[in-house]
């Protein structure tokens, strides 16, 4: 499913709370992960690697609605104080989603990376929304390993 083309109402395959695989080749330099076969990365560069062509700007967003029982939970608990788990949860779903969402429209233009990779989180009355958005770019790996 590509990522902004999808818009409103359709879902990628739910991906939970699982975390995107670091290859064992990049794992020592922690400055980007790759997702589906796609990397990511907030810096503006990929070290090792040499941008080819540049596909755009590309978007995810996800919106959540928060049930009665859960908003009622989170404010009894807002008072004790502590962290809101339900919602931790929550925003880490949406956020998960919305890169899924880039990377598919990545993929859906050509590309295998993204750079520049932000997010954004706001609430829109009751509404939780996420935005990824980055630059899609075809890369090569330098050296050719």
């Amino acid at each position: 499913m590509s990522g902004f083309a999808v818009l409103l109402g359709a879902k990628p395959k739910d991906r939970g709370s699982e975390t995107a695989h670091v290859p064992p080749q990049v794992s020592d330099l922690h400055c980007f992960t790759e997702t589906e076969g796609v990397v990511t990365t907030t810096m503006m560069d990929l070290p090792g690697y040499r941008i080819v062509r540049v596909l755009g700007t590309v978007y995810g967003i996800s919106v959540r609605s928060r049930n009665a029982a859960a908003s009622l939970g989170m404010a009894l608990k807002s008072l004790a104080g502590g962290e809101l788990s339900w919602f931790t949860s929550m925003l880490y779903s949406c956020r998960n989603d919305s890169v899924a969402r880039a990377v598919d429209e990545c993929k859906r233009r050509g590309g295998n990376a993204i750079i520049c990779l932000r997010f954004d989180a706001g609430d829109m009355g009751g509404f939780a929304q996420t935005a990824a958005y980055g630059t899609a770019c075809v890369v090569e790996k330098l050296g050719g390993r």
